[in-house]
C-alpha cells in the first residue's frame, strides 16, 4: 500500500497537539528521546546513538516523498514542548509473519509526556487523515508484549493481535487494525 509520493506531511492539530513535519531543528529533541532509557526499553533497551538518532530524522522526511505518508513530530500546543514522533511507514522488516504492503504503526512520546493521553489523541487525529485520505484497509503494528501502555492504547485505537514473531531477537506482538467501513449514504 502506497500513498501519493511526493506528498507533503500535512499539518494535524488536536485540542492540545500541534503535528507537524519533522525540521532539522528537531534533532536534539528526538536525541533526546531516544537516548533516554525509558523510551528505549521497549525498543531493544539501548539508547540510540546520535547518528541513528539523525538517520531517523532524515528517515521521516523521505517516507513523505517516497510513500505519501510517514512521521509527525508531536508539539504541545500551548507550550511548543516536545512531545514525541507518531505515524505511518512501511519499513520492509525481516519479520514473519510479513508486514511488508502495509502501513505500519509507531510512537513514541517523550517521558514527561506519558500518561497524559497524548498519544491517543495523536493516534486519532492520524488515523482519521489515513482513514481519509489512504484509505489503508488494514494498518499493521508490532510491539513489545511487555510494554502494557502501548498494547492498551493499541487496542482503543481498534488494533487486534494476529501474531507473535521475534525481531531482532525480541518477542513482538503483531496487531492489525481495519479501516471503518464508510458510513452508508443516505439516499
Amino acid at each position: 500500500m502506497t500513498g501519493s509520493p511526493g506528498r507533503f506531511c500535512p499539518l494535524l492539530t488536536t485540542a492540545r497537539l500541534a503535528l507537524g513535519p519533522h525540521e532539522a531543528a528537531d534533532y536534539t529533541d528526538v536525541l533526546s528521546t531516544w537516548q533516554d532509557p525509558v523510551v528505549v526499553k521497549y525498543f531493544g533497551g539501548v539508547p540510540s546513538t546520535a547518528e541513528e538518532c539523525w538517520a531517523r530524522l532524515l528517515r521521516y522526511a523521505g517516507l513523505w516523498g517516497l510513500l505519501g505518508f510517514g512521521y509527525w513530530r508531536i508539539r504541545e500546543r500551548a507550550s511548543g514542548r516536545f512531545v514525541g514522533e507518531i505515524g505511518l511507514a512501511e519499513f520492509r522488516r525481516d519479520i514473519t509473519p510479513s508486514l511488508a504492503g502495509w502501513p505500519e504503526a509507531g510512537w513514541v512520546l517523550a517521558p514527561w509526556a506519558h500518561g497524559q493521553g497524548f498519544a491517543r489523541e495523536a493516534a486519532e487525529a492520524i488515523f482519521a487523515w489515513a482513514d481519509g485520505v489512504l484509505q489503508a484497509d488494514r494498518t499493521v503494528c508490532l510491539i513489545d508484549p511487555g510494554n502494557a501502555p502501548s498494547l492498551v492504547l493499541a487496542a482503543k485505537l481498534g488494533f487486534r493481535p494476529f501474531a507473535e514473531a521475534r525481531y531482532k531477537e525480541r518477542d513482538s506482538v503483531l496487531l492489525e487494525r481495519f479501516r471503518p467501513a464508510a458510513p452508508d449514504a443516505a439516499p
